[in-house]
């Protein structure tokens, strides 16, 4: 008995999304269902997280903000001042309240898939990874080194996608948020530890 309707919700989210996103959103859903088979986690639940990912992607930037105030979710001063992050908090309280998802482990993989935390589950990870080597992703750099090692190891592949965007994002580092950052020391950890072994 299959846990969620996927047609069901894709038929709900298409309307929300610009046709891009829609996509971009199918290929995450894809690419987390074949990550969450090469490393054994539950197909379904990685599909339900890859589609609901962007859902709040396409909503405006002040109506993000007025919708967290509206629904008390704590967002940042940084959030305010970059309101494209929001969408990953605001997206994990839409597919409860609206696509009725109630698995913690889904909604946590939405909220964190933007900017990574520590301690990050198997989900998360899957989700992260997911939305940086879909298909359709073509701009980052090493992406055909980071695709296949995304299938043998999670957390050297979160290591690499997190070294990869901070080196981007210190162009200009008041453009990182500190999740980010506390992201990458701990998997920067993990890796070192690794090497000394």
């Amino acid at each position: 008995m299959a846990k969620y309707d996927l047609v069901k919700m894709q038929k709900k989210l298409v309307k929300y999304l610009d046709e891009d996103r829609f996509q971009h959103t199918m290929g995450v859903m894809y690419s987390a269902a074949c990550l969450a088979m090469a490393h054994g986690y539950d197909i379904q639940d990685a599909q339900a997280a890859g589609l609901l990912h962007d859902c709040a992607k396409c909503i405006p930037n002040k109506k993000k903000i007025r919708l967290c105030e509206q629904h008390n979710i704590a967002i940042t001063e940084f959030e305010k001042t970059h309101p494209f992050l929001i969408h990953a908090k605001l997206g994990a309280y839409i597919a409860e309240k609206k696509y009725n998802i109630t698995d913690r482990e889904i909604l946590n993989a939405i909220t964190w898939h933007t900017t990574g935390r520590p301690g990050m589950s198997m989900l998360e990870k899957i989700i992260y990874i997911a939305d940086y080597i879909e298909p359709m992703r073509d701009k980052a750099p090493n992406l055909s080194r980071i695709r296949p090692l995304a299938f043998v190891d999670l957390d050297e592949c979160m290591y690499e996608i997190l070294r990869d965007t901070l080196d981007y994002l210190e162009e200009n580092p008041k453009e990182i948020d500190e999740t980010t950052r506390e992201a990458f020391e701990y998997f920067d950890e993990l890796h070192r530890n690794r090497q000394q072994k």
